[in-house]
């Protein structure tokens, strides 16, 4: 059309144009009708098929040539004995409001039975009469399947007992259900579009992992269990979530195109710090187990102080040395501090053996408040640590301590035999391990208890015979 007709005017056509021709639109609507995922046949008031559609086809074999003209579905689509009642409930939309709802059994093409799922609804003409009616089907197997999944979506984002997300392509949360949005601390619409990384402060790196992978390669063939930490009003809250993920794909789109991932969890932290404590129970235990054993084979009863003091280290602690009091323990004076002479320490180097020491009496350079002096002075165990510091002031406070430098917690756990108070044995941690905890304090206790008995019967034996009996040649003393 030339430039003058677009704009209204009414010049003439130029030579070789020509008007296009006027569409009725029939060409888009037969390709509406045949696009539809769901089967469409149409009637007029008389009952005359208008329009079948080819999903129509598909699911009954008859073509459009085959069904339009044809009146009603008697004889062909439907049985003679059925023909009465499914004509009358299909009819009988022309007059109904809204859209009827009915099932029944259709014939095919060639011969068989297959159940469907109709609506239908009446066709209204320019005078507001009803003119026709249309009937969309569906196999109900194929229909039911699809109510599961819609109502299966919806019991999951709405009274599941375990988290559920919806994570797009960009690893960003679509859809949250209101227990994963209790996990993660915030409100069921202000945790849409947000990074992860905004909403935990540990663990996202290993989560962000996870989805990427199951975006690629699909989902793992198991749960996964990530340990996170939540940021909350509160603090940040360390949880551990048993974690499943399956990956989402349009099932509109030729090839499957990934629309995200759904995201399914449930907090294991409870159960999971349960396995963990009774496993480290049952090692420890296996521990004072093998070093009462070795240490019965020992001559010395400060060579079987030493065993205990090594076995105790293992998955406990990096370093450990022990304090004995300068004196006789007997002799309480409250007027005089206390004072500690080195008698035994683990290597802070190369591993081997622990050292013996302290043979010249002389008292360890311990400033007053350190935490060995506090363990003897309450006769009770005492932790220490230097907190989250740059590592020159970690190394200042540790060798402050008479300690080796890469250490940052301490445990001192006081040595008591027969009611007297005979030193302290204090663990050491460096860096790479977490600060001591109360769990922590009952098997340093129990190693300490071990400890003091063979350092008191090391001196009992030393009183009764006029010499150490070390079996070394050492006097701890």
């Amino acid at each position: 059309m030339s430039a003058s007709r677009r704009s209204g005017t009414t010049d003439e056509l130029g030579p070789g144009e020509s008007e296009p021709p006027e569409r009725d639109g029939a060409d888009l609507l037969a390709a509406l009708l045949d696009g539809m995922d769901a089967a469409l046949c149409a009637f007029d008031a008389d009952g005359v098929v208008t329009h079948w559609n080819r999903e129509a086809e598909r699911i009954l074999g008859w073509t459009a040539a085959e069904a339009v003209g044809r009146e009603g579905l008697t004889g062909w689509a439907v049985r003679s004995a059925d023909a009465e009642e499914v004509q009358g409930r299909l009819m009988s939309a022309m007059n109904a409001p809204g859209r009827q709802v009915h099932e029944f059994a259709l014939l095919t093409k060639d011969g068989g039975r297959v159940l469907v799922r109709t609506q239908s609804a009446a066709v209204r003409g320019p005078d507001g009469k009803p003119a026709g009616l249309y009937c969309a089907f569906s196999e109900v197997h194929t229909q039911i399947d699809l109510e599961r999944s819609i109502a299966l979506s919806e019991a999951l984002f709405e009274d599941a007992s375990w988290g559920v997300v919806l994570v797009d392509a960009d690893l960003r949360p679509a859809v949250v259900n209101a227990h994963a949005a209790r996990a993660l601390g915030v409100g069921r619409t202000s945790v849409l579009g947000r990074p992860l990384g905004e909403l935990l402060a540990q663990g996202v790196e290993e989560l962000e992992s996870a989805l990427t992978h199951v975006l690629a390669e699909g989902a793992p063939p198991a749960p996964a269990d990530i340990w996170v930490s939540v940021r909350t009003p509160e603090g940040d809250k360390r949880r551990c979530w048993c974690c499943g993920f399956v990956r989402l794909a349009s099932p509109l789109a030729e090839e499957p195109v990934p629309l995200g991932v759904g995201w399914l969890f449930q907090d294991v932290t409870e159960a999971k710090q349960s396995t963990q404590e009774a496993s480290l129970l049952r090692f420890r235990t296996n521990q004072l187990h093998r070093a009462a054993r070795a240490a019965a084979e020992c001559e010395s009863p400060v060579e079987a102080a030493t065993v205990h003091l090594d076995f105790a280290l293992a998955g406990f602690a990096d370093h450990a040395v022990v304090d004995r009091v300068l004196g006789d323990p007997a002799d309480e004076d409250a007027s005089e501090a206390v004072r500690l002479v080195r008698v035994m320490a683990t290597p802070s180097g190369a591993p081997g053996p622990s050292a013996l020491g302290g043979a010249a009496g002389l008292p360890a350079r311990y400033a007053p408040g350190h935490p060995a002096l506090q363990c003897v002075a309450r006769s009770g165990s005492v932790r220490a640590s230097a907190g989250s510091v740059p590592a020159e002031r970690a190394r200042a406070w540790a060798l402050a301590r008479q300690w080796p430098a890469d250490t940052v917690h301490a445990l001192c756990a006081v040595l008591r035999s027969r009611g007297r108070t005979l030193g302290a044995v204090t663990f050491l941690r460096g860096a790479g391990r977490n600060s001591f905890e109360r769990s922590d304090t009952a098997y340093a206790e129990d190693v300490a208890a071990r400890i003091a008995a063979a350092l008191d019967l090391s001196a009992a034996l030393k009183d009764t015979d006029g010499n150490p009996n070390t079996g070394t040649g050492t006097d701890p003393e």
